[in-house]
Order: C-alpha cells, then structure tokens, then sequence
C-alpha cells in the first residue's frame, strides 16, 4: 500500500468536506446532474481521444502505480549483481543457472546469458522490453492528464447549462439564487476530479515510470558486464554512477581526496 496516495486522499476529501460542512449543509453539493455531465462528459471525451483499451488498461495502471508501493532497491541490485559477477567470473556464465533472482527483468536476462545468447541480442531484448513497459506507463500517464484537462472543461459546461436553464425561468426571483449555486456544482466536481484524483496519479505514474527506467537501465549494465565476465571490482565503479551522490558509497573518499588535493 502506498500510504502517501492514501494520506493525500483523505486530507484532499477531509479538507474539502470539512470546508463545506462548517459553511452549509451537504446536500447542498450533492447534485446527480452535475455529476453525470462530469464524469459521463469526461469519460466520453477520454474515449475519443484514446482507444478503449488503452483507457481500461491505463486505468488498471494508474490504481496499481497510486495504490501499490514498489519500492526500487538500487543498491540492493549492485549487490546482487556483484555476487553474480562473481560467479561468472569464477565458474562461467551457465553457473548462474540455478541462481534465484526475485527481479523479473533482471531474471529474465541472466536466462537469456545462461541460454548461450550474443549480448547484442540479449541487450536488444531487454531494451525492447523496457521500452515497452515504459511506452504502457507513459500512455497511462498521458490519458490521466488527459482526464485532468477534461473533467474542468465540462465542469464549465454544465455550469453554462444551469446558467441558460436559470435564464430561461427568469420570472421567479427567489429561484435564481439556488439554480445559479447547482450551475456552479459541476465547475466544483470538474476541479476536484483533476487536481484531486487525475493529474495527481499521472504525476505519480511519470516519478514512478522514471524510477523504473533508471532500475532497468543498472539492471542492464549489470547484465551486459557480467555476459562479458568483468570483475566485480569494476563493476561495482561502473554501476555506482547510476546511484545518486549521496547513496555512492564512494562519494565520501572522492570527497576527501578533492580536499587533500586543494
């Protein structure tokens, strides 16, 4: 579970209801009208804009990515990647047959060194897979943003909706009032639905997306040093640059020597 969407959810929700609640009366925003020109207007100009599984599929997505906290272990991957490097090294490349590896990708190109494949084509493969993962995650994050743009249009439509029907029963002031506040609702449902729910999890799923390059991108060059049986020791210079400064566990000594040289 990811407790920072769950968190940001109810503050967003809890805020909002705790503003109406201590002004006026609920039901005074609940309005099925509104809603149906927001959300029926939005998910049809969602439809026509991207194919339907592509929506489905982004929305399956988009829950897992703001739902789930997979957490990318860097330096975990280094280690793990030092010990196969080692092995290698050691006693070949088919010595990492019986190796458990819980990561997909990383599994799937050790098999594929196991298997007797030339790098460039075990390379091709796995940035074709990447590629693909990250294309699927993009699009997600495209047809949320989408949403976001969407859902506030037709929230200005239903709001210019109400105003014609208000205009048009002009001959009773005292419901002028009322209809202009359930004209402004869909306006209301249109901004909550954006900025609380859909251009949130595009974000999310672009950090999230970018993460995931960055893990695939050390996975790959791990794989490509250890298919050519390279040192551990040089491996460990080689995959550290995909770390931040601050997670390098060199940094300190480079650091060090720069001071002593000033």
């Amino acid at each position: 579970m990811d407790f920072a969407t769950l968190i940001g959810l109810v503050v967003g929700i809890g805020v909002v209801l705790g503003a109406i609640l201590v002004g006026s009366s609920l039901d005074l925003f609940l309005n099925l009208p509104s809603v149906l020109i927001v959300v029926g207007g939005t998910l049809a100009a969602t439809f026509v804009k991207f194919p339907l599984q592509n929506v489905f599929s982004a929305f399956k997505i988009g829950a897992s990515s703001a739902l789930k906290n997979v957490r990318q272990d860097p330096r975990g991957l280094i280690e793990v990647s030092l010990e196969l490097a080692e092995i290698a090294r050691r006693n070949g490349i088919l010595a990492l047959e019986g190796v458990e590896i819980s990561n997909v990708f990383f599994k799937r190109g050790i098999k594929l060194c196991v298997d007797g494949h030339p790098l460039e084509v075990v390379r091709n493969a796995l940035i074709r897979d990447m590629e693909l993962s990250i294309h699927r995650h993009d699009e997600g994050s495209h047809i949320f943003k989408a949403i976001g743009d969407s859902a506030p249009a037709f929230g200005m439509i239903g709001t210019l909706v109400g105003l014609v029907q208000m205009l048009a029963n002009m001959s009773d002031p005292q419901s002028i009032g009322p209809a202009m506040a359930v004209a402004l609702l869909t306006t209301l449902y249109g901004a909550v639905i954006a900025n609380l729910i859909a251009l949130p999890i595009a974000d999310k799923l672009e950090s999230k997306t970018e993460e995931e390059r960055l893990t695939k991108e050390l996975i790959l060059e791990a794989i490509t040093q250890i298919h050519a049986r390279q040192s551990p020791m040089i491996l460990a210079d080689i995959l550290e640059g995909f770390l931040p400064e601050n997670q390098r566990s060199r940094g300190d000594d480079e650091d060090d020597v720069d001071e002593a040289a000033e």
